[in-house]
């Protein structure tokens, strides 16, 4: 509706579309109890059925008295009533009618109505090709992946493979075989359905999955897919009564053969720097090995770690007790605390087998706006900052970096690598291949697909075996998507990947420190 214009001099310029909602509201609320008695009226004279209508339409001023003079609440109700609700309504439905009625395909977020049908498609097995170009709106500052005059032939194509815990010599050193990798998401934040799906379709494309920090990872392992379990600032599943590290849970959670890394939580990308309030039931109670009746919060660091010295130390102590391949994922913030931090890990000798960089743009069931909209730096301008500060301390060889943060297609995935990851990880990527519509529900228990809830009826419509296939498809589709960008840059091995093989605008900070290449790093 427009609203009239008022200019100094007092007058208004009322416009042919101009509406009063004053006056609309006051006859609505008259016209309410008007139609109210007419309608008793010809119940009383011409049909006793009329009364049916009776009843609602004084239903309905009643409850129009109520909010116009008794509840304090709601200005809008106080002032319009039935108007005020239908305002209301509207509202409510808002993002829906955007999402399918007005909302180009290019300009959703977090993801586009473009970039989920990628992921659709791929999940169905679906050919993914577009015609008549590219949607996208190209400008200087896209990010683009270099490709050479002489692709490589597929003959020519080495198997991907990335061994973490090799340069401990340990015994247990893992060999990741697949660029992909499932995320971090646990038990709890989505429901039992949605778990075994994609830990049936992980075991199914050879591809690890990332437990999330939600306790002894019980519905992880009845598929038997190779896991990651992720230790939380709360320790779920491997913490005392006070919140610190149990070894003797932790050695137990470890000792199962699909148990193959573990990560060490420091911060997540949604809310670096937060802890949270957990929600608890039974079931997950009994995961997180935490008393049901009482509020689980989720502290904001490890109890253990205080500084660099402290995190250091507890590194070594996981990698003690579990005697697995171990990590620490962070978003980065203070590159100074960065580097303090690795130099620490020199002093000491010890090194995490792996460091996931999850970029700010990472996603969550549920975190403060503030801090998903202004904490914490994006993946790829953390990346260059991890790859380099590794290097200068000379621990790059010891380490292998994992990355996270929206890389749900094969492009961004090969931009990833070529800033200085050796694998990725994807957790909405997965979400969108098993059926999630964005319906921006997940910490409301409500998802209409049955991922991000515990609801038993909304769960059941989540088909374990049938959702399983599409992360198979999903994952087939996204090293296929590899393979064809790899061979297009003139490489022939992920490992080759630098700097040199994308294209990127160099604006100022962090992106001019990204578009730096190593010194080592030269156009083959």
């Amino acid at each position: 509706m427009r609203v009239p214009a008022v200019f100094g001099n007092g007058r208004v310029m009322k416009t042919a579309l101009a509406i009063d909602l004053e006056k609309v509201a006051r006859a609505a609320n008259v016209g309410l109890v008007v139609l109210c008695g007419l309608v008793a009226l010809a119940g009383h004279y011409v049909s006793f059925y009329f009364h049916f209508l009776t009843v609602a339409l004084i239903f309905g001023v009643l409850l129009n008295f109520y909010w116009r003079h008794v509840q304090k609440r709601h200005a809008l109700l106080a002032n319009f009533g039935w108007i005020a609700q239908f305002r209301y309504l509207v509202e409510s439905v808002g993002p829906e009618l955007r999402q399918y009625l007005f909302a180009s395909d290019t300009e959703e977020r977090p993801f586009s109505r473009v970039e989920r049908a990628e992921v659709y498609r791929k999940a169905k097995g679906i050919d993914a090709s577009e015609a008549f170009g590219s949607l996208r709106d190209f400008s200087h500052a896209d990010i683009k992946v270099r490709h050479s005059f002489y692709p490589a032939d597929e003959a020519e194509m080495k198997p991907f493979e990335v061994v973490v815990g090799a340069s401990r010599g340990l015994a247990s050193a893992y060999t990741i075989r697949r660029p992909v990798m499932i995320s971090a998401m646990s038990y709890g934040s989505l429901g039992e359905n949605a778990v075994r799906a994609l830990a049936r379709g992980a075991k199914r494309a050879g591809i690890v999955m990332n437990t999330g920090e939600g306790g002894f990872p019980k519905y992880h392992l009845m598929e038997g897919c190779d896991l990651i379990f992720q230790l939380g600032t709360a320790k779920f599943g491997a913490r005392d009564a006070e919140g610190r590290l149990d070894e003797a849970r932790l050695a137990d959670i470890a000792a199962h053969d699909a148990v193959k890394m573990i990560e060490i939580k420091l911060s997540q990308g949604a809310k670096p720097g937060k802890g949270g309030l957990e929600k608890i039931t039974p079931k997950i109670a009994e995961l997180r090995t935490v008393p049901m009746g009482q509020d689980v919060v989720s502290p904001a660091h490890h109890l253990e770690c205080t500084d660099a010295a402290s995190t250091v130390a507890f590194i070594q102590r996981i990698q003690r007790v579990s005697g697995l391949p171990t990590g620490i994922k962070f978003c980065l913030g203070r590159t100074d605390e960065l580097r303090a931090l690795l130099r620490e890990m020199k002093q000491q000798d010890v090194v995490p087998d792996f460091i996931t960089v999850d970029g700010a743009e990472g996603g969550t069931g549920a975190a403060p706006k503030s801090f998903m909209d202004y904490v914490g730096l994006p993946l790829f301008e953390a990346l260059p900052f991890v790859d380099d500060m590794l290097r200068e301390e000379g621990l790059r060889d010891r380490v292998v970096i994992f990355a996270a943060g929206k890389l749900i297609s094969p492009g961004k995935q090969m931009q990833a690598l070529s800033l200085g990851a050796d694998v990725v990880y994807t957790a909405r990527g997965f979400m969108l291949a098993i059926g999630c519509i964005q319906a921006l529900e997940c910490n409301r228990n409500t998802c209409p697909v049955g991922i991000t809830t515990h609801h038993p009826h909304l769960q059941k419509g989540l088909d374990i075996e049938a959702k399983a296939g599409r992360v198979v498809n999903y994952v087939e589709a996204l090293c296929r998507g590899h393979r064809e960008l790899l061979s297009a840059t003139g490489r022939t091995a992920t490992r080759d990947l630098n700097r040199q093989n994308i294209y990127l605008p160099v604006l100022s900070g962090t992106a001019a420190l990204a578009a730096r290449p190593h010194p080592e790093e030269t156009v083959q």
